[in-house]
């Protein structure tokens, strides 16, 4: 019922419970998630989630705070790394200015390395962006990447509309159910659903009500229900639609 298209299960705040939970997911409604790299250890970590569970898929590639021993043999590690079987995406990359962790001319330059990198292994992306939302649209707009996910969006409308446009989807997460989100109320309003993906950027970011504490993908259910909200749609039409969205962006 749920395709869950970020989520980070490797973290280690799933160190006690994270078989248990792993093994309750599918009978949750949880048909498919996407375990995402930060780096190159939590990359060949997803790698190996994705071994041991049918429904769990990865993504490799290096988180814009990730970047201090980054050169181009880690892009090769990462090249390497893309053609297990189960591989599905380069991510998360992008740009991050609100910590300002590397410079953001280092910054620039790595997110460019890898968007090359998924076009030369034909992998869709999934882009990390924070307090650099033009800068991260101009760099997708000049690069031939047009596969991926702008995850956990935090941009306007107006540009959400245009990176769909250009072939991208829209990543929208539990912040949507928060009091005080308007701008991401209008942004799901402007959008068509078929260009909208689910996710829980476990374990970060947990939805109302459960704001404030560990996020599982469990929790989709309250992103597709203020989804269906605002759409005046069912909840299982955001369900369906958009897990057919993400399969057909990674599958």
């Amino acid at each position: 019922m749920y395709f869950e298209s970020h989520a980070h299960l490797d973290d280690k705040r799933f160190r006690e419970d994270r078989e248990e939970l792993l093994g309750l997911l599918p009978s949750c409604g949880i048909d498919y998630v996407v375990n995402v790299g930060c780096d190159v250890k939590s990359s060949k970590q997803s790698i190996r989630l994705a071994e041991r569970y049918d429904y769990i898929f990865a993504s490799v590639g290096i988180h814009p705070h990730e970047l201090y021993d980054m050169s181009s043999q880690t892009i090769e590690e990462l090249r390497r790394l893309s053609q297990h079987k189960k591989v599905v995406a380069i991510g998360e990359i992008g740009l991050d200015y609100y910590y300002d962790t590397h410079p953001r001319e280092l910054q620039q330059f790595w997110f460019r390395q890898q968007l090359r990198l998924a076009e030369s292994v034909n992998k869709p992306v999934i882009i990390h962006s924070r307090d650099a939302s033009q800068e991260t649209f101009d760099i997708m707009s000049a690069s031939n990447v047009r596969k991926g996910v702008i995850h956990c969006y935090s941009g306007s409308a107006p540009m959400a509309v245009e990176y769909t446009k250009m072939g991208f989807y829209i990543g929208i997460g539990g912040v949507v159910t928060f009091p005080n989100a308007k701008k991401m109320v209008e942004v799901v309003d402007a959008l068509p659903l078929e260009k909208i993906l689910i996710e829980t950027d476990s374990p970060y970011l947990a939805p109302a009500p459960n704001r404030g504490k560990r996020n599982d993908p469990r929790n989709l259910e309250y992103i597709v229900t203020k989804i269906a909200e605002i759409k005046n749609i069912s909840p299982e039409n955001v369900a369906n639609i958009t897990s057919k969205n993400a399969q057909n962006l990674f599958f």
